[in-house]
């Protein structure tokens, strides 16, 4: 476990952090251990997002250099991912082709152990459906801006149950016009207000800790 990476990039230091990840991969640090030491100060920006010591900003910010440091050690981040939290699908209901809430998400779940599969914007039910068969994702995200867009997601949640899929997986819901009215009228199982919120819903309801 190395503190100083973990404090790097709890910090957002981007310097300390381009540089202590050089020097594990020159001792031969795991990818795989070096990606956990990453997500530990991963934990923490969320803890500090949630005590409002950091924004939006520095959310998304954490994300890119989590990025940045996933590719200078080479590593296959949906791998090193699959072994942590499982699987997570999300994407933009039909209807809606709004992208920048989405990316968000995925890109802070991915920094959080998920290993997300981004079906896109604009996603139909039966793309939902097809993702749900075949990656077996424990939670599925379903993002949307328009509130002509509620219907889709209720149609889209009632289709995945009628599949007889909805007792294998958790949805999260999120959006500028959401809420949990907007949730429990779609049934979903939570609405997310913020990316952050997306990782701690998914652990708890993954009972992850």
């Amino acid at each position: 476990m190395s503190q100083t990476l973990i404090n790097a990039m709890a910090d957002l230091d981007e310097s300390v952090l381009v540089s202590e990840v050089n020097a594990l991969k020159t001792q031969g640090v795991a990818p795989l251990e070096i990606i956990q030491n990453l997500q530990e100060g991963m934990n923490i920006v969320g803890k500090r997002y949630e005590e409002k010591e950091y924004y939006l900003s520095e959310l998304i910010m954490s994300a890119e250099i989590f990025k940045e440091a996933a590719a200078l050690i080479g590593g296959d981040l949906s791998g090193a991912n699959a072994a942590s939290h499982g699987t997570f699908v999300m994407g933009t209901i039909y209807g809606d082709i709004h992208d920048i809430g989405k990316n968000i998400v995925t890109t802070v779940m991915g920094c959080n152990g998920f290993n997300v599969v981004d079906l896109g914007v604009d996603v139909p039910t039966a793309d939902y459906i097809k993702a749900i068969q075949e990656h077996k994702p424990q939670v599925v995200g379903i993002s949307c801006l328009l509130t002509t867009a509620f219907d889709g997601m209720k149609e889209c949640i009632e289709s995945i149950k009628a599949a007889g899929l909805r007792d294998n997986v958790k949805i999260l819901i999120g959006g500028g016009p959401c809420d949990q009215t907007t949730a429990d009228y779609v049934g979903a199982d939570a609405y997310c207000k913020t990316a952050q919120d997306c990782v701690e819903y998914a652990k708890k309801l993954m009972d992850i800790k």
